[in-house]
């Protein structure tokens, strides 16, 4: 389906560089390396069953939940879309 200037395809390349980038995005963000026993922003102790379930964990459940929340509202943006879905 031609839309436009675009060639054919233009529509699935964007929605698999969106899914590629969320994909990237999210491994990025996985912890590597050893889990630490105290979170890092707010020094409290990380419960064992937390640190195995995710090796290389760094935070606790609650500034985890934080950080994640202020990622989500930076990232909604789809900076890949077309010139016009930005014009809407």
């Amino acid at each position: 389906m031609a839309g436009g200037w675009s060639k054919d395809g233009a529509v699935q390349e964007q929605i698999d560089s969106t899914v590629g980038d969320a994909l990237e995005r999210a491994r990025a963000s996985l912890p590597q390396g050893e889990s630490l026993s105290h979170c890092e922003e707010c020094d409290e102790p990380i419960p064992e069953a937390r640190r195995k379930a995710l090796p290389g964990v760094r935070l606790c459940v609650r500034c985890q939940s934080e950080r994640d929340r202020e990622q989500a509202d930076v990232s909604l943006f789809n900076r890949r879309g077309s010139k016009d879905s930005q014009l809407r």
